[in-house]
């Protein structure tokens, strides 16, 4: 640390490491745009690895390296940045844009102002229009955007704004939180919109039913209207106003149509004193859908629960240590390696390691872990988790979207807005509603003029046609029911990764098992040694352990953790191989470790004929046999017992039950594998099986017309896991077995199996209820508008319920 804060000419240096600073910048406070460009023009240099900015504050973090960018350098260049921005931000601006052509990137927005589905296919369209967006999905209902290409996230907001939607930064959780209050404060809105166009909406009624033709009667239904109109009403014209100039339009295109066309019909009878009059109309339509897209906000804010209570397990400040004296900061101005207090009851800001202090740590919101965990100097901890009554000093290990709690949030929020393939036929119909509707409706007011009936009976035909249609609801019915369940599963400690996965759940018909860490527990330990050698056995464990160091398998740590209750010091290796599914070599203390399975040693040339007979007997105990060679002689064999599950048997039952074929496919030995699954019920058992055998078994059931689902948790399942139809991950299991699945089971638990098929379905019902709602509503409802047997106060009505119906219903979901 360096001077506290030593003044540039466009800066301030706030603090400076070796590879980082810190700046403030009066330049960029409050100035997206200008923070965007700023963001942009660094990047661009190779030697700047990382920027990250607090635009409310004007605050700048940039890693660089510092061999290929001196710190004097880097500070001239910061200097001369700002300078240019503030000078030249337009040019700037068109010239990034044109100069834009790096990788493929992604970009998630929210987004705020759309009204119904048809403005997220506005959108949608729009993106879709530039050569550089490779794809684009916008939910409606949980008002959020993604687009994977070419383009910046400056360009894709600008986008967004030229259509008269604010796009609004998701990058973390305390964006999020942000957000999530501007939602509360939506739905206020929302609602005293209502109440106000309601106050002036009845007495307008209430004239209209008084029956009194006198002229001073309509001018104040006029005064009234012409408030509810050009005040609450406002934002549909301005809305329809802007798609014009798009040349597109949308369902407040069909609300600012109908609602204009009776109000300027109503002024030249009410100049003249005769003639019929539509103000009524006018207010009470506005007033209606207004409620119903008040009630419409309130309903999706209870279906984004799920999100709402994860992001709101991150504090929103943290007390930062430096140089030994305590500073409360925002949680986004924590970086990297910075040092924190985290008191007794206090939620952990973000990612570290313990550094100093022991106490408890409640990770069940996050990993679903029931019991508090012992938490002690070099162990890690996860944001948004609850202290317990010690304090602890945590060095930060990961910020922003980077840490343990903005992953989960990022997959539920991904999963939540993700298309199911039902859900693209639907958009296809969306796309060409609003323009059909506006056909259907003059079609309707030339064929009654043609009929001979009066033009005022016409013209409200018309309007009702106008006003009867909802693509809210076709928008809504698949977005809705998967906010819900993916919500739902969240809450059961199941996190899915695309809502495709939740569709195909529910037709799966095989489900295909690993055995260790899977059905059973995944903490195996050492219960037996078997010795052949002439060392002793604490060396032989000295030298398994020391080889299996750096494994990452369950098999391997296991005979670690043996070696240290036994408080053997370990050694290091001078060379160690992995043979993923097989086994392990290394070079301990000049001696050559083989450590695996059988057909590993044997790879190698290791005769195993005196080892393989104490194997199987540790293998009809269901114990699985690690053999063990030493400079090419058969050495030992280490016998580690993992218990099953105690839902295990209870799962694979109720699996049964639904008619679902069960299949074990492991690489352990026939007689262990054959053990555990006699345990938990399940009959096909395929042993001895690498991982590239595992994903040639999966395809054949597919070939065989199965759809096949993979729980598995290990390296060794990662292809199996990509390749099933939908990949389940044991929470506990490697990163890339997680990232290779659709979905992961939190606490590997498998009876979530069960319960996450028995909600895709559910859920799978719930869409087709809505979507038969949504179709058949409209498909009845036109149809007798354009006859003339409804009102148009009515179709206002059933139009502002429609939508609210399919949210209600999709909330089924969450009992």
């Amino acid at each position: 640390m360096v001077d506290d804060c030593l003044k540039y000419k466009n800066f301030y240096l706030k603090h400076q490491l070796n590879n980082r600073i810190r700046i403030i910048s009066p330049v960029l406070a409050n100035d997206r745009e200008r923070g965007y460009i700023f963001e942009i023009l660094l990047k661009k240099r190779p030697e700047i690895t990382r920027v990250n900015s607090v635009f409310a504050i004007g605050s700048v973090t940039i890693e660089f390296d510092s061999r290929r960018l001196p710190k004097k350098n880097l500070l001239i260049l910061l200097d001369a940045v700002l300078g240019n921005i503030g000078q030249k931000q337009h040019t700037i601006t068109s010239q990034l844009k044109k100069e834009f052509n790096g990788p493929l990137q992604e970009v998630d927005l929210a987004v705020e102002g759309m009204s119904c589905a048809s403005c997220a296919l506005l959108i949608e369209m729009v993106l879709n229009r530039d050569a550089r967006v490779k794809t684009v999905s916008v939910n409606f209902a949980t008002e959020t955007l993604s687009v994977r290409g070419q383009l910046s996230k400056l360009e894709v907001i600008e986008k967004i704004e030229s259509l008269g939607y604010s796009a609004l930064l998701i990058d973390t959780l305390s964006q999020r939180k942000k957000l999530i209050e501007k939602e509360c404060n939506r739905i206020d809105a929302a609602r005293r919109r209502f109440v106000w166009a309601g106050l002036l909406t009845v007495p307008v009624v209430a004239l209209v039913m008084s029956m009194s033709p006198s002229p001073w009667m309509h001018w104040l239904q006029f005064i009234l209207t012409s408030q509810v109109v050009f005040g609450t009403g406002k934002p549909f014209f301005d809305k329809a106003y802007r798609l014009s100039k798009q040349r597109t339009a949308n369902m407040d295109t069909l609300i600012a149509l109908g609602v204009g066309s009776a109000y300027a019909y109503s002024l030249p009878a009410l100049f003249r004193r005769r003639g019929h009059v539509y103000f009524e109309a006018a207010s009470t339509i506005i007033a209606l859908v207004l409620l119903g897209r008040y009630l419409e906000e309130r309903a999706k804010g209870q279906a984004g629960e799920a999100i709402r209570k994860l992001v709101d397990l991150q504090p929103q400040m943290a007390n930062l240590l430096k140089n030994g004296v305590e500073q409360i900061v925002d949680v986004d101005e924590v970086q990297v390696d910075d040092l924190l207090l985290v008191r007794p009851g206090e939620k952990i800001p973000t990612d570290g390691v313990v550094v100093y202090g022991l106490s408890t740590v409640d990770e069940a919101m996050v990993t679903g872990e029931s019991m508090p965990v012992v938490k002690s100097i070099g162990q890690t901890v996860i944001g948004g988790c609850v202290n317990g009554s010690g304090v602890l000093h945590i060095k930060v290990t990961a910020t922003g979207m980077n840490t343990v709690l903005a992953g989960i949030v990022h997959m539920v929020d991904q999963a939540q807005s993700a298309k199911l393939p039902i859900q693209k036929q639907v958009d296809k119909i969306s796309a060409v509603f609003v323009p059909a509707v506006m056909g259907v409706s003059a079609v309707t007011l030339v064929g009654w003029l043609l009929v001979g009936v009066p033009f005022a009976f016409a013209f409200g035909n018309a309007i009702t046609v106008l006003l009867i249609a909802c693509p809210c609801a076709l928008g809504l019915a698949t977005p809705a029911a998967i906010m819900v369940g993916t919500g739902q599963a969240a809450k059961k400690g199941v996190y899915v990764r695309n809502g495709e996965s939740l569709e195909v759940a529910s037709k799966l018909n095989a489900m295909v098992f690993d055995k260790t860490g899977t059905i059973t527990e995944g903490k195996p330990k050492v219960s037996d040694i078997f010795n052949l050698s002439s060392m002793t056995e604490a060396e032989i464990i000295l030298l398994a352990a020391s080889a299996e160091y750096n494994s990452e398998h369950f098999l391997g740590r296991a005979i670690v953790a043996h070696a240290r209750e036994a408080e053997i010091n370990l050694v290091e290796s001078a060379y160690f191989y992995s043979e993923t599914g097989s086994g392990i070599r290394a070079s301990v203390s000049e001696h050559i470790i083989l450590l695996g399975n059988q057909s590993w040693l044997k790879s190698q040339k290791v005769r195993v004929s005196a080892l393989s007979v104490q194997a199987d007997v540790f293998a009809e105990q269901g114990k699985t046999a690690v053999y063990m060679a030493i400079d090419g002689q058969e050495a030992a064999v280490f016998a580690i017992a993992d218990n099953q599950r105690p839902e295990s048997a209870a799962a694979i039952t109720r699996l049964h039950q639904l008619g679902i074929k069960t299949m074990m496919v492991t690489g352990d030995t026939e007689k262990t594998a054959y053990y555990i699954a006699k345990r938990v019920g399940i009959t096909d058992v395929i042993a001895n099986v690498k991982p590239n055998e595992k994903l040639e078994i999966i395809r054949q059931l597919q070939t065989e017309g199965y759809l096949v689902g993979m729980i598995g948790d290990g390296i060794n399942d990662a292809p199996a896991l990509a390749a099933a139809d939908v990949g389940f991950a044991i929470g506990s299991g490697t990163d890339i077995a997680i990232e290779s699945a659709d979905l992961t089971l939190v606490q590997g638990d498998i009876s979530k199996v069960t319960e996450t098929i028995e909600l895709s379905t559910f859920t799978l019902r719930v869409i087709k209820q809505n979507l038969f709602w949504a179709f058949g509503y409209n498909t009845i409802a036109i149809p007798v508008a354009a006859l003339g047997k409804l009102n148009p106060m009515i179709a206002a009505a059933a139009m502002a319920l429609s939508s609210v119906s399919v949210i209600v219903n999709s909330l089924r979901l969450s009992k």
